[in-house]
């Protein structure tokens, strides 16, 4: 046999593809994890603010509440800071909607100078044990959750998400109608 260093790259190189393609392929992992929650209640939290406060899931009961998990250095996260600013101009003054940022996997000096910097206007807990990612089930960031006022989970995004599909989230949560990741 020539060259056997050359078929035992080549095998390997096999292998490794089709591991990718396995692991490709088993896209339901996330989309269980946090659609586990479409449908069931909100989960209870009590989390510190940048601001010096605190926010719990009782001081938003009765509104429709958007929870987006993110982190500073998360490039799609930084991706859809935009979207996320639009809409919350958008329903900044609706006293029925609420956008919270809660911050996942990160140091809270690093997130404060984040939102410092970009100007985030709507209210960013920090979620120093992880305990409501956890609760919520994210795998990543970032991921966004819609309550309805009933305090059922009505729309989750994993992944960066867009004005248009906030829009839809928020509309199904005020029918009533869950949405899908």
């Amino acid at each position: 046999m020539k060259h056997p260093l050359r078929w035992l790259a080549a095998g390997i190189g096999l292998v490794v593809v089709a591991f990718a393609v396995v692991l490709a392929v088993q896209d339901d992992g996330p989309r269980q994890t946090g659609g586990r929650l479409l449908g069931q209640e909100m989960p209870a939290f009590d989390l510190p603010t940048l601001d010096g406060g605190r926010v719990t899931s009782e001081d938003l009961a009765g509104k429709t509440v958007v929870v987006n998990f993110w982190n500073s250095w998360c490039i799609p996260c930084r991706q859809e800071e935009d979207e996320l600013a639009a809409f919350y101009e958008r329903h900044r003054d609706d006293g029925d909607v609420a956008l919270l940022g809660v911050v996942r996997d990160d140091t809270e000096q690093a997130a404060r100078e984040y939102a410092e910097q970009a100007g985030l206007g709507w209210t960013v807990a920090l979620d120093p044990e992880q305990q409501a990612a956890l609760d919520f089930g994210t795998t990543g960031q970032p991921e966004t959750f819609v309550v309805a006022p009933d305090g059922l989970v009505t729309g989750v995004q994993l992944g960066p998400t867009s004005l248009g599909q906030l829009e839809q989230m928020l509309e199904e949560a005020r029918t009533g109608a869950p949405s899908a990741p």
